[in-house]
């Protein structure tokens, strides 16, 4: 059984379309990602499939539960983890999860026990009883994941769980992600616009922009499907990407006509090949790099831009989310 799908899913504020007839679904144990730069509606997609706000048009199921006839129960079976701090800083840790438990309805000769569990899976025993405020950003996060597996969902809903952190606590963060999925049997689907997070975590991932999904896959196929390494080739004259596109070469996206993104099977070999083509035709180079494509290579190549380009800015983003509010 597919845990999540999601069928022409489609939400507008007034006249804005925030996610645009989106359909996917999630495998039992996988975890799935939504790509995409800010505001590309992968934090409004989440917000919809947990029932948070009403869906405009389409259907969606979570665990088998129809969301839109079902709110409470597909909520019941649900975890969320914002991207927005959601601990109390005046609790301690052990209180922060005893208000969840409470929450939830977690039976009180159970809390105690399922409470120490939590704490002893993600690193925070010894800091149990101190308070939230004095955590640091990886423990806080790792609380807050902490805070929904109390209640043991059979989903787990994670909007770009590591935004923030430094290098050493966002690579914690994702190896207990890695475990939630392996030992408490969850179902991951989580947002991010880190494309090193996507690919070190999902087993599949869908890029977003503009409300749309572009393209759906494994983060290996979708890179593989690129079609080879990728070559950067700049020089002075202004005529470079056009005689490489008369060449036949297949470029990336946003090229200019003095740095060309080219795709190219075995790319090492090629570079000589390319510059003496280059040079035949008039056209000298002042410099050329080679690397492995990745999921930024892939993002321009579906969105034709990278994964930074072409955010809403954030009075922007803030502008979208009072509308939500004032629309629901």
């Amino acid at each position: 059984m597919n845990m999540i799908e999601v069928d022409g899913l489609t939400k507008r504020f007034g006249q804005f379309t925030a996610v645009d007839t989106v359909s996917f679904h999630v495998d039992k144990g996988e975890i799935f990602g939504l790509l995409g730069p800010n505001g590309a509606g992968k934090t409004t997609t989440i917000r919809c499939l947990l029932t948070l706000i009403p869906v405009t048009n389409g259907k969606a199921t979570v665990a088998g539960i129809d969301i839109l006839k079902k709110p409470q129960q597909a909520r019941e079976v649900s975890g969320y983890v914002p991207q927005d701090v959601s601990v109390d800083g005046d609790l301690t840790g052990y209180e922060n999860l005893l208000f969840y438990a409470r929450l939830f309805h977690v039976a009180g000769s159970a809390r105690k026990e399922r409470i120490r569990e939590v704490m002893r899976f993600m690193d925070l025993a010894e800091k149990a009883n101190d308070l939230a405020k004095n955590y640091s950003g990886g423990m806080m996060r790792r609380l807050e994941i902490g805070q929904v597996l109390v209640n043991r969902p059979r989903v787990l809903f994670l909007d770009e769980p590591s935004i923030g952190l430094d290098p050493v606590a966002k690579r914690m963060v994702w190896d207990y992600i890695q475990q939630l999925r392996d030992e408490f049997d969850a179902t991951i689907l989580l947002t991010t616009h880190d494309m090193n997070e996507a690919d070190f975590l999902c087993d599949r991932i869908a890029i977003m922009n503009g409300g749309k999904i572009v393209v759906t896959g494994p983060p290996s196929k979708l890179k593989t499907e690129l079609g080879g390494d990728i070559i950067t080739i700049t020089s002075d004259n202004s005529s470079c990407r056009q005689v490489l596109q008369q060449l036949g070469y297949q470029l990336l996206p946003q090229s200019q006509d003095h740095d060309c993104d080219l795709v190219a099977d075995n790319g090492e070999k090629k570079i000589p090949e390319i510059i003496d083509k280059l040079k035949n035709h008039g056209v000298s180079t002042t410099s050329v790099s080679l690397k492995e494509g990745t999921l930024d290579d892939v993002f321009l190549k579906y969105a034709g831009k990278r994964i930074g380009e072409g955010d809403l800015t954030w009075q922007t983003t803030r502008a979208v989310r009072r509308t939500e509010r004032r629309h629901g």
